[in-house]
């Protein structure tokens, strides 16, 4: 009986097994959750924002409102939005007006005056309090820079009088010398001086807080590639750390030049008194005095209306600038 034997392939010739087919998957697209499920998620960070939007609402966006009657004639005891259309009146009376002219050139000289001291000097506090090895002795200068910031403006003022007063102790140190007592205080040349003085002596130490945490993040790997390199301590300064923290400068001078004409109306107020006008009016004091004193609430409205129009002008000037040369920018 005989049978019937299948001979084996050789090795290497067999057919391979079928591939399995890989399963289909779902490409389905993630879905964003919704504003609703995010704030379900998310209410208590919400909610720390409620008040500050409402300060914002009530104190700074609902007030614009009030800028029509800049264009219409407005009577104490009369409607909220003026009695009668009077259009560009009040915006030609006070750019006819000569002594408007006047507290806007003092403003634009307390506003320079003010950005090109007050804006570079927090930089170099915090470039030598950053180059300081001894923490006890860099603590110490830091609270004596931050501690006039927490003093009101007030306390600010009245010490600055106190001290610049004509028998005020700077005047007493003249006197050792011989000189004879200034009048800081009623003498238009030296309102400048005191009001950027005193801004600075305010705001130098406060100001280097932002710069400080900026230089944290300046990478110490760049400092030792520049040391290798052979660069100097000043050196290091120019090429390393002033470019890591470019961004925080150009975003404060943007800040500060968008506040170029809102010249601290608080400080002038305090500080000036009528022999000062001619160096020490500044458009926001000015607004003041014409609409709260003298009751010409629409004139007030068209300078303040004015002033924030250049305001707005400078700060989106700066930005652009900004953003073509430096490719920093607040927006």
């Amino acid at each position: 009986m005989s049978t019937s034997t299948t001979s084996a392939p050789p090795p290497g010739t067999q057919d391979p097994p079928p591939a399995r087919a890989a399963p289909r998957r779902r490409t389905r697209k993630a879905a964003r959750p919704g504003w609703r499920r995010t704030l379900r998620r998310d209410w208590q960070l919400y909610s720390l924002a409620v008040l500050p939007l409402l300060f914002f609402l009530v104190f700074r966006y609902l007030p614009m409102i009030g800028n029509v009657i800049a264009f219409r004639r407005f009577e104490p005891g009369g409607s909220i939005f003026g009695e009668q259309w009077v259009g560009l009146r009040y915006v030609r009376m006070f750019l006819t007006d000569p002594t408007f002219w006047q507290v806007f050139r003092n403003t634009l000289w307390l506003g320079g005056l003010t950005l090109v001291f007050c804006f570079p000097i927090p930089i170099v506090l915090a470039l030598l309090l950053n180059e300081v090895r001894r923490r006890s002795l860099k603590r110490f200068v830091q609270s004596v820079s931050y501690l006039p910031h927490f003093l009101s403006i007030v306390i600010v003022a009245g010490i600055t009088m106190q001290m610049l007063a004509t028998d005020g102790p700077v005047n007493h140190a003249l006197g050792w010398f011989g000189h004879e007592p200034i009048r800081f205080i009623q003498e238009p040349e030296w309102f400048r001086t005191i009001y950027v003085g005193s801004e600075i002596w305010q705001t130098a130490g406060w100001g280097t807080i932002l710069y400080l945490a900026a230089l944290t993040t300046v990478h110490e790997d760049l400092y030792e590639a520049a040391r290798i390199d052979g660069a100097n301590r000043w050196q290091q300064i120019w090429h390393v750390t002033l470019p890591g923290i470019r961004p925080t400068m150009i975003t404060l001078l943007i800040l500060n030049i968008g506040t170029f004409m809102a010249v601290g109306f608080e400080k002038v107020l305090l500080l000036y008194n009528p022999l000062t006008y001619p160096k020490a009016d500044v458009i926001s004091t000015y607004v003041y005095r014409t609409g709260v004193e003298s009751n010409s609430f629409s004139y007030a409205a068209a300078i303040g209306l004015f002033e924030a129009v250049i305001g707005l002008v400078l700060i989106f000037s700066a930005n652009q600038l900004s953003r073509r040369t430096v490719g920093t920018s607040l927006w």
